[in-house]
Parts: C-alpha cells; sequence; structure tokens
C-alpha cells in the first residue's frame, strides 16, 4: 500500500495544453504566447458618414436637408462670382487696401518689415516646431493666396510677394537645420534660441521706428495719418491686445484683492467700461480728451484709438481672467502655502498658470472681437481696411456700390479670424484644457 501511494506521489503532473492560437486575418494563427495587438481605431470615410450624417434616419434626412439648402444657396453665390461678378475693382485698389495713403516711394520699409517678420517666423516655425509650425504653413498659404490675387497686377508686385513664400520657406529650412545639427550639441540650439527670443522681444521696436520714420538713420518721417488700410488694422489690434491682456490680468487680481481700495478701484473700472459702447469710448478717446490736456498737448490720433481699444478691452479680459482663478480649487493655495511659498510666488506659479489656461477660449474670443472691432475707426478720422474699401466703393470710377469689395473684405476678416480660432484649439489640445 505504501508503494502505491509513492507511486502516485512520483507520477507526473500531465501539462495543461496551451490554449490554441486564435487566426489572424490575412496573417494566420498567432504563436502562442504573443499579445495580440489592439484593434484599430481608424474609420473609414464610408463608415464616417454612416455614423455621422446618416444614422438614425432623421440625421440623414437633416443632412439631406442641408446639403440641398447649401446647394440651393451655393448655385447662386458661385454663378454670380464666376460670371457677373468684376472683381477688376480690388487689383487696381490693392495697394491702397493694404498701406492706405503710405508714401510710395517709402513702400521698401513695409517690404522690408513683413521679408523680416516672415523670416523670423520661419527660422523660429524649423526650430521650435508645434504650432509655430502648423502658423507658418498657414501664413505662407494666405501669402500665396494673395499672389493669386496679384494675377491682375505688375511683375514687380508679384516678384516681392513670391519673395515672401520664399523667405518663409527658406527660414523654415533654416531653423530645421539648426534643430537637425544641434542634436548632439544643445548648446548652440539654445543660443539659437535665445537669440531669436531677443529679436522677437526688439521687433516692434524696429518697426515702430521704421514705419513711422527716424530722423538719426535719414529716415524721412511718415506721420500715422498716412498710415491706412490693412496696415493700420493690425497696427491697432496687436498693439492693442498685446497692452490689454497683462492690464486685463492686473485688473482681475485687484477685484480678487484682500485691500478695499484696489478691490473697489478695479470693480469701478470694470463695471463703468463695461457698462458703455465701444463707441462712447472711441469718441471720448478722439474728441473729448484733447479736452483735458494743457494747451500745447496734442496726441497722435492711432495713439487715442490704440488707447480706446485697450481700455475697453481690458475689462472684459478682466471678468474673464476672474472666471479662471474663481475655478481654482481653495486646495491648491494652501498646498502652495504649505510648502513654504508666499502669497505672490502662489498667484504667479500656481493660480495664474492654471487660471490663465482654462479662459484661452474666452481670451481668444475676445481677441478676435477686438480684430473686428477695430473697424469702428473710420468714425474718427482714421482710414483702417474698411474704411479704405468705402472710400473705393464712393468712388465713381467703380460705379457706386460694389458688392464685390464689400465680400473682399469680409473675406479678409474672416482669414484672419479664423486663423486666431484655429490656432486657439491648437493651443487648447496641446494645453489639455477641458482634459486634466
Amino acid at each position: 500500500m505504501a508503494d502505491a501511494e509513492m507511486d502516485k506521489t512520483a507520477a507526473p503532473t500531465p501539462p495543461t495544453p496551451a490554449p490554441a492560437a486564435k487566426p489572424r486575418p490575412g496573417l494566420g494563427p498567432a504563436p502562442a504566447g504573443e499579445a495580440l495587438p489592439p484593434p484599430s481605431a481608424r474609420v473609414g470615410p464610408l463608415r464616417w458618414l454612416r455614423e455621422n450624417l446618416f444614422s438614425p434616419w432623421y440625421n440623414a434626412l437633416l443632412t439631406l436637408l442641408a446639403l440641398w439648402l447649401l446647394y440651393a444657396v451655393g448655385k447662386g453665390v458661385v454663378s454670380w462670382a464666376l460670371t457677373e461678378a468684376d472683381w477688376a475693382v480690388i487689383p487696381p485698389n490693392l495697394k491702397l487696401l493694404l498701406v492706405g495713403f503710405y508714401p510710395e516711394g517709402e513702400l521698401w520699409r513695409v517690404w522690408t518689415v513683413l521679408y523680416v517678420l516672415l523670416g523670423l517666423l520661419g527660422v523660429s516655425a524649423g526650430l521650435w516646431g508645434g504650432l509655430l509650425r502648423e502658423a507658418a504653413v498657414i501664413v505662407g498659404s494666405a501669402v500665396a493666396l494673395l499672389l493669386g490675387l496679384l494675377l491682375l497686377a505688375g511683375w514687380g508686385e508679384r516678384l516681392l510677394v513670391g519673395g515672401l513664400v520664399l523667405t518663409l520657406g527658406g527660414g523654415l529650412a533654416l531653423g530645421w537645420l539648426v534643430r537637425a545639427q544641434g542634436r548632439g550639441h544643445p548648446r548652440r540650439v539654445q543660443r539659437w534660441k535665445r537669440a531669436l527670443i531677443a529679436l522677437w522681444l526688439l521687433l516692434p521696436v524696429a518697426v515702430v521706428l521704421l514705419l513711422g520714420g527716424l530722423p538719426l538713420l535719414q529716415l524721412k518721417s511718415v506721420p500715422t495719418t498716412q498710415w491706412g488700410g490693412l496696415l493700420l488694422t493690425f497696427a491697432l489690434a496687436v498693439v492693442s491686445i498685446v497692452l490689454c491682456f497683462p492690464l486685463g490680468v492686473l485688473l482681475a487680481l485687484g477685484r480678487q484683492s484682500s485691500l478695499p481700495v484696489i478691490r473697489w478701484a478695479s470693480i469701478v473700472y470694470i463695471e463703468v467700461i463695461r457698462g458703455v459702447p465701444l463707441v462712447t469710448v472711441l469718441f471720448m478717446a478722439s474728441l473729448m480728451l484733447p479736452l483735458f490736456l494743457p494747451g500745447g498737448w496734442r496726441v497722435d490720433h492711432v495713439v487715442r484709438a490704440i488707447t480706446a481699444f485697450t481700455l475697453f478691452t481690458a475689462a472684459y479680459i478682466a471678468e474673464n481672467v476672474r472666471g479662471g482663478l474663481q475655478a481654482i480649487p481653495r486646495g491648491q493655495i494652501e498646498a502652495a502655502q504649505a510648502l513654504g511659498l508666499g502669497p505672490v510666488l502662489t498667484t504667479v506659479l500656481i493660480v495664474l498658470p492654471q487660471a490663465l489656461r482654462a479662459v484661452i477660449p474666452a481670451n481668444v474670443g475676445q481677441f478676435i472681437a477686438l480684430f473686428k472691432d477695430t473697424s469702428l475707426v473710420f468714425i474718427v478720422p482714421l482710414m483702417d481696411f474698411l474704411g479704405i474699401a468705402l472710400d473705393v466703393i464712393e468712388n465713381p470710377k467703380w460705379g457706386g456700390p460694389a458688392r464685390e469689395m464689400l465680400l473682399f473684405v469680409a473675406l479678409v476678416y474672416w482669414l484672419f479670424t479664423y486663423f486666431m480660432s484655429h490656432m486657439s484649439r491648437k493651443l487648447e489640445r496641446a494645453l489639455g484644457v477641458g482634459e486634466r
């Protein structure tokens, strides 16, 4: 009996059979122990159409109705644009639309600014990549579109605009080359980046001095009364955006301050500015501001308009940022205090970055509104992009009102606002807004 028990103990346990390998379509059975790849998340075009546009039945009905409406409206618009519209009004007035009454002999300054700007953008995009590279591609496409609009213009303009595309492409190639060669020499790449940041910081001052003139460099002074068109629109929008954002952040922090004087001063400013229309602020800056200045003082009209846009938009930016500040949990501040951070460092390093990230959509929307609101300066003695277009329309040479000109102006505004919106969505996705 003992021998039988020993025989049972010594008997080897039969091996567990391995599970049968599952066949793989087109590849045969998978080897034993090999993990199968996850299912593909890619969706074909037909499946996407079926899932998003034609399922269930009421979605299919709405899709067909929308297609019919687009066809009914688009057919007439396309037919008018290709057969009836007279687009000849745009090329002869393109210089007027872009730079206004800027002197003909000084236009080389504008071209120099554009070449430097696109060159810096190209090198920066090639060196940093990411959002800058995508922005450079979109800007290059817009410049190429402008080149297409110049088909009826002279060869000089076409060569200059084509040179802008080449400058942007050359900058991209140079930045990519520096980035590729600097993988083994990171200090070289850091030097290039520091130099580019310094150039970007110096660029606004150089642009103002170059376009406005500098007697020390024997550059003829060009007063801002001769600026106009898209040049003036960009100057108003860019400078106002750069100035209103930090002012809005300071107002939001002031409204959250524990000091009653700062808090109530911020509240009064924000509520007063938000309670009046922008046109009123523009009239105040243009007509009433000189009444409060000493007799010999005169403020430039462009400076007045920039001041009005900055003060008006800063109030709305402040409310957007205040919403972001209130969204930060109290535990974040308590954790920073537990680490020994003071109120200033807590705000700058912990609270403010999270708040600004959360309000990117609202702030970009406000910047887009500011860019479009610059068209209101035609009510004061400034000729922006829309003001020049209206002046061309009233010219008897073109037979009165021209729908073609207004459509062109609307297209230009839409292109720039869509670019801002598109880059905002890319920035939100890169920073994970709404995801964590």
